[in-house]
């Protein structure tokens, strides 16, 4: 029991801590053989496309045109498209305005994976560029992207997710704090070797590397940028190119989004699968399974049964003081994380408490996306959250 205990306390740790320590090792000692990496220059720039698939965005559809229209990039070297497939509101004829943008819209809504399949197979660009519509770039997002598509090695770039905090922020703040950690991961992850899959608020693929997804993909950006890595390429991230949004309108349609995320994750190990074998990538599989494995199977349970484990070590008595610590430390937690909920629920904002209940909150959704993934119940139909 007490190894189980230990064995199980040491996995969370490295899932959450432990391996962003591991990376900072790492990434020390690559410095000191090869020095830091070196910014790209913006020379001799691909030719780009921008996707953006767009499903009754009627309310912020024109701010994304042109935020997108304003984006800066050599003269004639930037399309857009847009595809509005299955829109029955406004937003197919406010897009139909603008000349300078490709306009794909079909009445029949097959799903966002369909869309952008449909959308990449009239690009004729070296570059593709994947955002979604309710989230906007900064100016110089493209040419940052670009850059690093002059290294041969580079299949892919990612684009950093930012997620706007207001001064009144309820629970779902806890997604902004989260967002800023994983946003170092993936630093040092790029550094290392290679970010392991992309968002689809923002990231890029060569258009040659492309390779349609199954049209049931639950989580299509991850699986879209994990087939490139897969193939021996590089994933770079960048997060100088950001895409910015509000925060999940309340923290049930944070719950919606991350339960989704989490049973798309476990379908994606198990179209992955090559990859939990470190023979052909092994850099990329120890990132994988560090990054991401763990946190979206095992990790959870091992909360619950190291929880479990440590009430019964502690209650059989005769236990070493760090046994009684650890299990105060645990309740202390999970107390903060329950506080965290109940003054949610009356609308009281402590901001202290965001990060514990957020935390608990998310790998609840792990473990219901497991089953909901089990049971055949999650849907590929793209359902965005709703967003303050």
């Amino acid at each position: 029991m007490i190894i189980t205990f230990w064995v199980g306390l040491f996995i969370i740790f490295y899932a959450f801590l432990g391996y962003g320590i591991l990376l900072f090792i790492l990434i020390k000692i690559k410095r000191m053989i090869s020095g830091k990496p070196v910014i790209p220059q913006v020379v001799n720039l691909p030719t780009c496309t921008l996707i953006v698939a767009a499903y009754n965005e009627e309310s912020v559809i024109e701010e994304k045109i042109k935020n997108s229209i304003d984006l800066i990039y050599p003269e004639n070297r930037l399309k857009f498209i847009f595809i509005t497939d299955g829109s029955t509101d406004k937003t197919a004829d406010m897009v139909a305005k603008y000349p300078q943008i490709k306009h794909m819209h079909s009445a029949a809504r097959m799903g966002k994976m369909a869309a952008v399949h449909r959308a990449v197979a009239a690009v004729d660009t070296d570059v593709i560029v994947f955002t979604d519509a309710n989230t906007f770039l900064n100016t110089e997002a493209i040419v940052n992207i670009c850059r690093h598509y002059a290294n041969p090695k580079v299949g892919a770039v990612a684009g950093e997710k930012r997620v706007h905090i207001s001064e009144n922020a309820d629970a779902t703040a806890g997604e902004g704090f989260y967002w800023k950690y994983e946003s170092r991961l993936k630093i040092w992850d790029s550094e290392l070797y290679s970010v392991v899959g992309a968002a689809g608020e923002l990231f890029s693929v060569r258009t040659a590397l492309y390779q349609p997804v199954p049209s049931n993909a639950i989580i299509d950006d991850f699986m879209i940028s994990m087939l490139i890595a897969k193939k021996g390429y590089k994933i770079i991230y960048e997060p100088d190119a950001y895409a910015l949004e509000t925060a999940s309108e309340d923290i049930g349609e944070e719950m919606k989004r991350k339960v989704r995320i989490a049973a798309g994750g476990l379908q994606s190990i198990i179209w992955l699968k090559s990859l939990l074998l470190p023979f052909k990538l092994p850099v990329l599989s120890l990132q994988y399974i560090s990054h991401r494995v763990l946190r979206w199977t095992v990790v959870p349970f091992l909360m619950i049964l190291v929880l479990l484990l440590n009430i019964l070590i502690v209650a059989a008595g005769g236990s070493p003081f760090i046994f009684r610590l650890i299990l105060c430390l645990q309740l202390a937690f999970y107390s903060m994380s329950l506080f965290g909920w109940l003054l949610e629920t009356r609308q009281v904002k402590v901001k202290i408490l965001f990060i514990p209940f957020y935390f608990c909150m998310m790998n609840y959704a792990v473990i219901r996306g497991i089953f909901r993934f089990a049971a055949g119940r999650q849907s590929a139909v793209w359902d965005k959250a709703k967003r303050k």
